[in-house]
């Protein structure tokens, strides 16, 4: 079983790339993002998931072995096959995604193509219990976005992440902001101080 290869990018094409290693070129798939951070010609590592089945045998690669395992964890979930997962972390990086999961934030997965409300639902709803162990760089925050997400948040909490959205800031900036207010302020702290610190941590 591959689990990582390491040489250099001999093809970009839309989907897909050649990877030379040693003069065999490796075909992979791979999400737009991690396309974006490829070019031709350069030393490249990918991380990568191989499926064998009984009329192929096709790779996919990705630029870090987390977005790997949102790669598969989002095919564990009905209704999401290969292609679909693809288009997800096309669309959102693991931490979005892992933030659009706590945060119950349904209309945030169905951006990505082919990923209509139903399965949406399941992704966030699926997924809620997985998520915080592939949350990366959004691991400081996933669990005032997961009370947040099941209404269990205190009011304040709440207040203050509603008062920073209606100002026009996503859901997300204001749960980021007010973890980093209560950081500061302190459990108790109520819903003015909240959202005087996070205006001072969104201007930043």
């Amino acid at each position: 079983m591959i689990g990582r290869l390491k040489g250099t990018i001999d093809e970009i094409a839309e989907d897909h790339v050649i990877l030379d290693v040693h003069g065999v070129g490796y075909a992979a798939y791979c999400s737009g993002r991690t396309l974006a951070g490829l070019s031709e010609n350069e030393a490249a590592i990918l991380h990568i998931e191989t499926y064998v089945r009984e009329d192929m045998i096709r790779l996919y690669g990705f630029s870090s072995a987390l977005e790997r395992e949102w790669f598969r964890l989002l095919q564990s979930v009905q209704g999401v096959g290969a292609k679909v997962a693809l288009a997800v972390l096309s669309t959102l990086t693991p931490s979005d995604l892992a933030n659009a999961i706590a945060l119950q934030d349904k209309a945030m997965v169905a951006r990505a193509p082919g990923i209509g409300p139903k399965v949406a639902q399941r992704v966030v709803s699926e997924l809620k219990n997985k998520a915080p162990a592939f949350a990366g760089e959004a691991t400081g925050t996933i669990g005032l976005k997961r009370e947040l997400g099941e209404g269990a948040a205190s009011g304040p909490v709440t207040d203050a992440v509603s008062a920073l959205s209606n100002l026009g800031y996503s859901r997300d900036q204001a749960a980021n902001a007010v973890a980093a207010a209560m950081k500061e302020a302190g459990e108790g702290a109520d819903s003015a101080k909240l959202i005087r610190l996070g205006l001072k941590e969104l201007a930043r």
